[in-house]
């Protein structure tokens, strides 16, 4: 019997929470770093410049996604793209000073995607 942990609604809601979570990592980092005139403008462009870039590169066929996509991108290079945005927000929460939180978080990360083995083959295959 083969899992299909993956694409099942329950783990595309929790990956929904995790992608949206990552998006206010990248925010956080954002007004962290940037001076104080440009906080709020950075804090929402940042995360807006990687939920477009999230959005535009999928894999055609994909079922965690419509299966449709705006670039045409191979399942592997779709792969790194998640782990950059998925454990960059990690990364870019760890930088922003919010260390616990950021390693609370690198777990939930590994834990959700050893779950959802059988998408990550999927996409290395396609």
């Amino acid at each position: 019997m083969t899992s299909r942990f993956g694409f099942h609604p329950v783990a595309l809601g929790v990956r929904f929470i995790l992608e949206l979570m990552a998006l206010v990592c990248f925010g956080i980092w954002a007004w962290h770093v940037s001076p104080a005139a440009l906080r709020y403008v950075a804090a929402v462009a940042v995360p807006l410049a990687v939920a477009a870039l999230w959005g535009v590169f999928a894999t055609p066929g994909d079922a965690s996604r419509s299966g449709e996509t705006v670039i045409a991108t191979p399942g592997p290079l779709r792969f790194l793209l998640e782990l950059a945005v998925f454990f960059g927000g990690a990364a870019a929460l760890y930088a922003a000073g919010v260390r616990v939180p950021a390693a609370v978080l690198a777990g939930v990360l590994v834990v959700y995607h050893v779950l959802s083995w059988d998408r990550v083959l999927w996409l290395l295959k396609h």
